[in-house]
């Protein structure tokens, strides 16, 4: 059993100020804001800027006790993580579990876009936070 991986699904930058960060990405550097989010369980705010097929997820938090308030705390503003979409979220965290990868939960969390995510903790990855993400399927119309 393989992961099937679909590609690199986004950049993740973590931020404190979410208007500056996306006023630079849109109005510097050319980016289309393509959704703005809230995820009040996980303590975050989050834009996404693309251009062409490269896609940023800014991320901001919005309480203390939030990911990526330690994150910021720790390191400061620049690269969270690196995200790659799957086929199924269940059989990659099956595959990494039988690999005796470390995750940073023990199933899947709801994301932003209706996805569902897993992370893979950085110390297996040589300092990079993974971010998994299966994406909701598209009702056809």
């Amino acid at each position: 059993m393989d992961i099937e991986y679909l590609g690199v699904d986004h950049l993740g930058l973590a931020v404190k100020d979410l208007a500056a960060a996306e006023a630079t990405y849109r109005n510097i550097l050319g980016f289309k804001l393509s959704g703005s989010e809230s995820l009040p369980d996980r303590g975050l705010e989050v834009r996404f800027v693309e251009t062409g097929n490269a896609r940023i997820e800014l991320i901001a938090p919005t309480r203390d006790d939030s990911e990526v308030s330690r994150f910021l705390d720790k390191r400061g503003e620049g690269l969270h993580h690196i995200c790659l979409q799957v086929a199924s979220i269940d059989r990659a965290i099956a595959q990494l579990r039988a690999q005796g990868a470390q995750l940073l939960s023990d199933e899947a969390q709801s994301g932003a876009e209706g996805s569902r995510v897993v992370f893979i903790h950085p110390k297996g990855t040589h300092g990079v936070l993974m971010e998994l993400v299966e994406k909701q399927a598209e009702e056809e119309s």
